[in-house]
């Protein structure tokens, strides 16, 4: 499901009429947030989260933590709800036995690089990850969720589309207020090149009350050579468009691009017509990291895929906030 047009325009005659509703699902993650006092688990609690509704870049987010605890030599463990998974949990991710279906995709590509975890109960989920050896948890997603008690909250925005036109759903893509959002956070990592960095400053510097990091999805370094090769590149993911523009730039010839909603099942007509559809422009078919992970085995050899990974334009601004939550 795509995300309204006007979430990312200025205030109009569509945003302000959905504005009631706005206030009143603002209200409710506000009494849902004060009506509980989260439990702790007797680790730390690391939340990766959002304002936003939507793909903001928090997957590579855990996955680049996980890789820096794990210097430090931590044990995280994540916690997943499994989103567009059938696993209620507490379940292990296996990466080898488990199914994007099962687990969701998300859990299933973080799985590859430590401990995951599904569940819809976060508290059983967190019990269960600690009774397994987890010296600290990766919450992610859940920062309006109040089950658990978090010792450091990360927020991610997306540079690009900012806090949208700053109104909550569905008169915009707010899960609650900046303010509001801001005031629980300890730590707001934006995700996008430098101009986009520049014009959330200007849009939105004022509202951060937070440290702030930078971030920049790039391309791993895997030796393929995409100069002038024909693809048909296909995403499901929040925002399809920056996958199409990332391989552009790495020199990859794009006869036709696909735009999937996020996590969106890669059924066999989906699957077939994406087939025909590369036979006759005699293109490559191209996928994301996330999205690979959704496809048949059968498929897997068939489909190229660009892993992304998270580099901080200020790593010493999470180095310091890491430290000071493990103690």
């Amino acid at each position: 499901m795509r995300a309204p047009g006007f979430w990312h325009r200025p205030p109009g005659l569509a945003a302000w009429a959905l504005a009631p509703l706005g206030v009143v699902y603002a209200a409710a993650t506000r009494r849902r947030l004060a009506a509980a006092e989260g439990a702790d688990p007797g680790v730390p609690v690391i939340c990766v989260g959002n304002i936003n509704a939507g793909g903001t870049g928090k997957t590579p987010m855990v996955i680049a933590l996980m890789q820096r605890l794990a210097d430090r030599g931590v044990t995280a463990h994540v916690l997943s709800r499994g989103h567009g998974g059938t696993a209620e949990g507490p379940l292990r991710v296996n990466e080898r036995a488990h199914s994007a279906a099962e687990v969701g995709d998300e859990p299933l590509l973080m799985s590859a690089f430590g401990p995951v975890w599904v569940g819809r109960d976060r508290v059983a989920t967190a019990r269960a990850a600690v009774a397994a050896g987890a010296q600290a948890l990766l919450l992610d997603d859940g920062f309006q969720n109040p089950a658990l008690r978090k010792t450091l909250s990360i927020v991610v925005v997306d540079a690009v589309a900012g806090f949208g036109n700053g109104f909550c759903i569905p008169a915009g893509p707010l899960r609650e207020p900046v303010k509001a959002g801001m005031a629980r956070a300890d730590l707001l990592l934006s995700v996008g090149p430098p101009r986009a960095q520049a014009a959330f400053r200007e849009a939105w510097g004022r509202a951060v009350s937070v440290p702030q990091l930078t971030g920049v999805l790039e391309p791993l370094q895997t030796g393929m050579d995409w100069e002038g090769l024909r693809c048909l590149a296909f995403a499901g993911i929040g925002h399809p468009e920056k996958f199409f523009a990332t391989l552009r730039g790495l020199g990859a010839d794009l006869v036709q691009t696909v735009a999937l909603s996020d996590h969106q099942p890669l059924t066999a007509a989906i699957l077939a017509r994406l087939e025909r559809d590369a036979a006759a422009a005699g293109a490559q078919i191209v996928t994301t990291e996330k999205d690979a992970v959704r496809l048949p085995q059968d498929w897997r050899r068939r489909v190229l895929s660009l892993p992304v990974r998270m580099r901080f334009g200020e790593p010493e601004v999470l180095d310091a906030a890491l430290d000071r939550t493990l103690g």
